[in-house]
C-alpha cells in the first residue's frame, strides 16, 4: 500500500470547476474498489487554521492504494480532468513510516510500513476540533506555525482541510527524520501545544503520520 497526494493550482476563472470536482470526485472514488482511502482537500496558508487562511486556487487529493494500481489511477479520467484546467500539479508517492490516531474513524496508513528510511520525509497532521474549543485552539496556533516555518530541514508546508473550519491539518516535507523529530520534540511552542492538548482535550479525533517520500513530481 502507498499513499499518493496531489495538489493542483488553478486560475480564478476555473474555481467553479474545482468546486464541482470536489463535489463529484467522491462519487467516483467511492465507486473505485482499488482505492482504500481517499480525501478531497482544500488548502490554506496553515497560519491560523481559520477560513481566512483558505487558498481557493489550490486543491488537493489524498488516496491510498496498492502500488500496482498507481499507474492506472494516475492516468485515470478523474486525475486527467484536473490536469486539463490546472496550471500546475504536485504529486508525491508516500510509504508510511509511522501513524498514530484515526481519520474519519479509519486508520488509513497502518499497512506496509517502511523502516530505516534515510531520505526525505513527509508528515500529515489532521484533527477534528471540538466546536466549543475552536477559539482556544486558534489562539494557540500562530506561535506553532511560526516555529514550523523557521524549523531547520523544513522543505515546505501547507494547511489542508476537509472543511473551512473544524477539520484542520498540515502537510509538510522535511529533509530527514531527525529534522521533524527536532521540531516535534524540541520546539518550545510545539511542546506547549502538546501540553495544552493533554490539558484541554480539544480534539475529537486526531492523526499524525510520517512517510517516506518515494517519488515527487512537480513544484510544491
Amino acid at each position: 500500500m502507498i499513499a499518493v497526494i496531489y495538489f493542483w493550482r488553478i486560475k480564478p476563472i476555473h474555481l467553479p470547476l474545482a468546486i464541482l470536482h470536489m463535489a463529484l470526485d467522491r462519487i467516483s472514488l467511492r465507486g473505485n474498489n482499488k482505492i482504500k482511502f481517499y480525501k478531497s482537500l482544500g488548502t490554506g496558508k496553515g497560519e491560523t487554521f481559520t477560513p481566512s487562511d483558505a487558498n481557493a486556487l489550490r486543491w488537493g487529493l489524498l488516496v491510498t492504494l496498492d502500488s500496482k494500481d498507481f499507474e492506472a489511477f494516475n492516468n485515470s479520467v478523474l486525475i486527467n480532468s484536473w490536469r486539463k484546467f490546472s496550471v500546475s500539479e504536485y504529486r508525491a508517492n508516500l510509504q508510511p513510516i509511522s501513524s498514530h490516531g484515526m481519520w474519519a474513524g479509519n486508520q488509513p496508513f497502518e499497512e506496509n510500513k517502511i523502516q530505516g528510511w534515510k531520505g526525505k520525509i513527509a508528515a500529515i497532521t489532521r484533527a477534528r476540533i471540538k466546536w466549543n474549543l475552536n477559539s482556544k485552539f486558534f489562539k494557540s496556533v500562530p506561535p506553532v506555525t511560526l516555529s514550523l516555518k523557521n524549523s531547520p530541514g523544513l522543505l515546505g508546508a501547507i494547511g489542508i482541510g476537509e472543511a473551512p473550519i473544524g477539520l484542520q491539518g498540515t502537510f509538510s516535507r522535511w529533509s530527514s527524520a531527525q529534522d521533524i523529530r527536532n521540531f516535534a520534540y524540541s520546539g518550545a511552542a510545539h511542546s506547549r501545544v502538546i501540553d495544552q492538548t493533554r490539558e484541554l482535550n480539544w480534539y475529537a479525533e486526531e492523526l499524525f503520520a510520517r512517510f517516506a517520500i518515494l517519488e515527487e513530481h512537480g513544484e510544491f
